[in-house]
């Protein structure tokens, strides 16, 4: 073998390249042929031309109809959704004049439409002290509203408004069948009516809540609210909006939202199914008449197992219930015997875990006047309590 000699090359392997390389160049004008063929058969685009220099430069701009069930459902229930000013009048102490001037935003939700008035409910603390009114609807029209009813310990008040520009009244739902988990869209006019109408969606993040409410910021516990809670976003002027299951049916009254720094994404609303005995009690009479029994209470689940064991002396199998923190004097629960610690496990028969439950079965199912049976324990015991309810703003 003679290592001067070269070795052959390879033709049929070079042989293959050009023809395979003008197949691509032939594949790929086919392509673009094809493609400007396909757009320039598109009917439903509007074409947008440019020149640059001698080229001309074509875009294409598609218009698309994005419609989902949350679209549809917020343009349901839009117009009853409102904006609501509280006017004050204000007098200045050097002039000594007086101006009416506005207060505070918040938002209502149209509930009612009867003949030739509608009914709007809104919360307590977007009315309070207003002079005057003003309601505001999502296309801008504006009218005056007329407060009928109040009610501070639920935070809670109805307006009346002329029905000439009313197109529709909200759905009650039903809060109670609420899951969480549940989407749920809130719809109101976070930081005044500059941004009306906006909708926020979330879920609903807890059921059954009781946040402590001091009422004349004195320091002192007033009231548990009952709320809902959610991470919809729910800002200063939504109080009062409407928060919707996705069926379009108003589940909650967007009331407040906690605001510490540590905090985040818990917004809270009252429940409808408790709204409910309130709104038509201030439609009807303009006032809230509640049975009480006269006693302050705590969850029991909020007392340390040892404590339940030592103090209240309960068996080891209740684990819910309610406990009487004191009794005041001249009430149903005084003349009736209910005493301090006592354990309130149930009512007409029905089981309490808590004061929320305590709340729905007093103010939902029993009236000024009526008899009530309950059931506590006391000192270990099981004993059975029965009183007379009167009217008051205590439990």
């Amino acid at each position: 073998m003679r290592y001067s000699e070269r070795p052959k090359k390879d033709t049929k392997r070079r042989g293959g390249f050009l023809p395979a390389l003008l197949g691509a160049i032939i594949g790929g004008v086919v392509v673009w042929l094809l493609m400007n063929a396909t757009l320039g058969n598109e009917s439903n685009s509007s074409v947008l031309e440019q020149t640059t220099g001698d080229s001309n430069l074509t875009t294409e701009r598609v218009s698309l109809d994005v419609n989902t069930d949350v679209t549809e459902i917020v343009s349901k229930v839009a117009d009853t959704v409102v904006g609501i000013t509280n006017m004050q009048t204000v007098r200045d102490f050097w002039s000594s004049t007086e101006t009416t001037q506005e207060r505070g935003t918040g938002s209502g939700v149209i509930y009612k439409k009867t003949g030739d008035k509608a009914y709007i409910v809104t919360n307590h603390h977007v009315v309070e002290n207003a002079q005057e009114l003003e309601i505001t609807f999502d296309d801008g029209t504006k009218v005056d509203g007329k407060l009928i009813g109040s009610d501070v310990w639920t935070d809670l008040a109805v307006v009346e408004i002329d029905a000439e520009h009313v197109k529709t009244a909200i759905e009650f739902g039903d809060s109670d069948t609420l899951k969480r988990g549940e989407t749920v869209i809130a719809i109101g006019n976070p930081l005044g009516l500059g941004f009306a109408g906006s909708v926020t969606m979330g879920i609903v993040s807890g059921k059954d809540r009781s946040i402590p409410i001091d009422l004349d910021q004195n320091g002192t516990v007033d009231w548990q609210a009952d709320v809902l809670q959610t991470d919809a976003a729910i800002n200063p002027g939504n109080s009062g909006g409407a928060l919707i299951n996705v069926a379009g049916q108003l589940i909650g009254i967007n009331s407040m939202k906690i605001t510490q720094e540590t905090v985040e994404g818990i917004g809270l609303a009252i429940p409808i199914n408790i709204a409910i005995p309130i709104i038509q009690d201030l439609e009807m009479t303009g006032t809230v008449n509640r049975p009480t029994m006269g006693v302050s209470l705590l969850d029991l689940r909020d007392v340390p197992y040892q404590q339940q064991q030592e103090v209240l002396k309960l068996p080891k199998d209740v684990t819910t219930g309610v406990i009487v923190t004191e009794v005041f004097r001249n009430t149903p629960a005084e003349a009736a015997g209910v005493q301090r610690y006592d354990v309130i496990v149930e009512m007409d028969g029905e089981k309490i875990e808590d004061m929320v439950n305590l709340r729905k079965h007093l103010y939902n199912k029993k009236e000024v006047g009526d008899q009530m049976t309950m059931k506590v324990y006391r000192e270990g015991k099981l004993i059975e309590i029965e009183m007379e309810l009167k009217d008051g703003n205590t439990f």
